[in-house]
């Protein structure tokens, strides 16, 4: 399962790792836009599989920031 960024941003703090088991609506990454922190929660239960960004990277709104199994 892809995990998108909803907005344009930068990327601001990474919350998790690859393997980390994470719960729906827990904060997976932090991106900031317009001086404002806007966090990216996990859709569902699952693991974290794959980070496709760093710390710092400029992101689109739509793109695929993280993939994750679902449980």
């Amino acid at each position: 399962m892809d995990i998108k960024a909803h907005i344009t941003g930068t990327v601001w703090k990474i919350e998790v790792g690859v393997g980390d088991e994470v719960e729906e609506d827990e904060v997976v990454i932090i991106l900031e836009s317009m001086k404002m922190e806007m966090p990216i929660e996990a859709p569902a239960d699952g693991t974290i599989t794959e980070l496709l960004v760093a710390e710092g990277d400029s992101v689109q709104e739509g793109q695929v920031v993280a993939r994750m199994d679902e449980d």
